[in-house]
């Protein structure tokens, strides 16, 4: 099937606001359209050949930063921690190193309304789209943050010393800043873009738009993801099986890594497929305590680190990645107490993320 920056239209887009200006919503589509790409197709490139040599055990990927971004905060010192943390590991392998940064603006939510009181909103779906007070106005979706989006991006991407990512969510955002070089096209919003785990699912959107860019993706694999599945997405993202395109980020729990990761594994190397093995700690160790607020405990997130690499060892051996939600504030998110600070989920803080 031909592909084009908008064949992600005729496919099931999940995961989108309901902009009630639609006339204001192209206008900003078109604006995005004519900027400078946020990151040249260069750096992109360079970030695929890091990752190639990461999946042939020549490397390690370390990605890190805030579950949510939003446009107030300074990223310099979240930049400095995961380049203090890169120096720590490069100290037997050369790091490639990735920020959650200058694009984290977008969060897709579990229900598409927050109720408070009595009163119904729509979610916060984060700062690209529409802003975390409670109130009306707040929540409505505008779609010229998109625009101040740009602008913080580019600002923040100006003294980057590492490679960018982010969840490619909002798809006319992606879409409106899809670059083209030499025959192929970029998602210059960033370096490395994935999919997350509420849109990829047989004819998303999300993959239709992934699909057909030439950054490298990261497939959020969670534990409703079977063998199957994985092998029929890595067919339609990676047909002409590219070393360093696909990073697989397993986050499944500590209580579920050993027996659910090595079917995948497994399903993986039978078919040759070239992937890059990365372990995200955080997301299947998250739970929710007292009035609903996020729970993470740094002893089980250590505990599937653990066990990634004893089961990644076992089957390959397999050498890969880490992910990690980390904040440079002096806070304590990931604990009984959870997060009262952060933005969404719970985040590491410094002497958490050094250990």
């Amino acid at each position: 099937m031909d592909w084009s920056p908008s064949s992600w239209r005729d496919f099931e887009a999940r995961q989108q606001p309901d902009y009630p200006d639609r006339k204001a919503l192209a206008a900003v589509e078109g604006d995005l359209a004519i900027r400078a790409p946020l990151v040249p197709h260069s750096d992109i490139d360079a970030l695929t050949s890091a990752l190639a040599g990461a999946q042939a055990g020549r490397a390690f990927l370390l990605q890190g930063g805030d579950c949510a971004e939003t446009f107030d905060e300074d990223q310099a010192p979240t930049i400095a921690l995961l380049k203090a943390m890169a120096d720590s590991v490069g100290r037997t392998l050369p790091v490639s190193a990735v920020g959650r940064v200058a694009g984290q603006y977008a969060k897709p939510r579990s229900a598409p309304v927050e109720s408070r009181d009595g009163i119904a909103l729509p979610a916060w779906r984060g700062d690209l789209v529409n802003g975390r007070a409670f109130d009306p106005a707040s929540r409505r979706a505008d779609p010229r943050r998109m625009l101040r989006g740009y602008d913080r991006a580019a600002l923040t991407l100006a003294g980057l010393p590492v490679f960018a990512s982010h969840e490619a969510l909002l798809l006319p955002w992606e879409q409106a800043l899809v670059r083209s070089h030499a025959g192929r096209f970029y998602a210059s919003s960033g370096h490395l873009l994935w999919i997350g785990e509420r849109t990829l699912f047989e004819g998303s959107a999300h993959v239709e738009f992934a699909r057909g860019i030439a950054n490298p993706l990261g497939l959020k694999c969670g534990p409703g993801l079977s063998p199957g599945a994985l092998l029929a997405l890595l067919d339609t993202l990676n047909p002409r099986r590219i070393a360093g395109r696909i990073s697989l980020v397993v986050r499944l729990g500590a209580d579920r890594i050993a027996t659910s990761l090595p079917p995948l594994l497994r399903a993986v190397l039978r078919e040759r497929q070239p992937v890059l093995w990365a372990c995200d700690p955080m997301h299947g160790n998250t739970r929710r305590g007292a009035g609903g607020r996020k729970i993470r405990l740094i002893e089980e997130i250590e505990a599937e680190m653990r066990r990634f690499f004893a089961v990644a060892e076992a089957e390959g051996p397999l050498r890969g990645g880490l992910l990690a939600e980390i904040t440079a504030a002096d806070v304590l998110e990931c604990g009984p107490s959870g997060a009262p600070h952060a933005a969404c989920d719970p985040r590491l803080n410094r002497p958490q993320a050094m250990r």
